[in-house]
């Protein structure tokens, strides 16, 4: 077995927790008292260009909430957005660690906005854990489209067995674990750290 020097990391809901899932989408059209059904039908049109960093905040708003006149504003919108997000504090001390250790590359490979994606890296320090970021805004592929992992071990080069990828989603672990990477499908700390060491990552 080759040995492992790349972790590749998930970031909503595993180190921090989910940006703009289903959830917070919830919350934001309950708080501004949106239609659901025709928010969450504006919503998947364009999730797709929004994570993939084809149109920004400001172009996803205009299409989905400011279509016609609300009495709140954009920036009060993104506020809230921005407010829900918080660390997985486990996760988080345990990724630093590794980082800390300076045994392997550790890159961000996750599926995000631009802006919130970038709010997110400086507001929890995420500079300070990973040196590469492929998140899905940068790379134009979100996970688990094969070429978000491959993109990512193409450019550190990388080969499939040298990487082991965390991620909180099945789907994702799954295609992961199809193109050969050791891939751990995170749900609570002690599993985390438990399933790294025995794919080579011990955790002191």
């Amino acid at each position: 077995m080759a040995e492992i020097s790349l972790l590749l990391w998930d970031v909503g809901g595993v180190l921090l927790s989910n940006g703009w899932d289903h959830s917070a989408r919830t919350a934001a059209v309950e708080r501004f008292g949106l239609d659901p059904v025709e928010f969450e039908r504006r919503h998947q049109l364009l999730d797709a260009d929004f994570e993939a960093g084809r149109i920004d905040w400001h172009q996803y708003l205009a299409a989905t909430v400011f279509d016609v006149p609300r009495d709140f504003t954009p920036d009060e919108f993104r506020t809230f957005v921005e407010g829900r997000s918080t660390p997985n504090a486990a996760n988080l001390a345990l990724a630093r660690s590794l980082r800390a250790r300076g045994a392997w590359t550790m890159a961000a490979l996750n599926n995000e906005s631009r802006e919130l994606n970038e709010f997110r890296i400086a507001k929890f320090g995420l500079a300070d854990v990973f040196g590469s970021f492929f998140s899905s805004c940068y790379t134009g592929h979100r996970k688990p489209e094969p070429a978000a992992f491959r993109t990512a071990l193409g450019i550190l080069h990388r080969t499939p067995t040298e990487a082991v990828f965390v991620d909180d989603r099945p789907e994702n672990v799954a295609a992961a674990r199809q193109l050969g990477l050791h891939a751990i499908l995170a749900r609570d700390p002690t599993q985390l750290r438990n399933d790294l060491a025995d794919a080579g990552v011990a955790v002191e």
